[in-house]
């Protein structure tokens, strides 16, 4: 799965969240974005020719769906993330934010409850 750049990202958490949109909606769904409706053009299409989007043609116009994942995407990006920062330790990675505090002794024993769950 080839790496999204951080605006490629952005447009496609507005493709996930709209399932099918056209450009001028995945803009909308954007209201934070300083990205003009060109700007978002050019990214749906380079999300296409990476084969992250798909589209139905209706005359001169598409409208785009994702056809991968956000969770197939998310899995890819916590694996290379892991392996990159973490020598490839989801134990080191769940240190690591509990020593930033971004994870709680409570956030802790619902991941551990998950775990339990998952094994039995």
């Amino acid at each position: 799965m080839q790496k999204l750049t951080a605006k490629e990202e952005e447009v496609m958490q507005a493709v996930w969240k709209l399932k099918k949109a056209f450009v001028k909606e995945i803009l909308a769904e954007m209201p934070n974005s300083k990205l003009h409706y060109n700007t978002v053009s050019t990214l749906v299409r380079k999300l296409e020719d990476k084969k992250y989007v798909g589209y139905e043609a209706f005359g001169k116009t598409h409208r785009y769906f994702p056809i991968v994942s956000k969770e197939d995407y998310t899995k890819s990006f916590m694996k290379n993330a892991t392996q990159k920062f973490f020598d490839n330790s989801y134990k080191n990675m769940v240190s690591f934010f509990a020593k930033e505090e971004k994870i709680s002794a409570d956030e802790l024993r619902e991941i551990l409850k998950i775990i339990e769950n998952n094994k039995k």
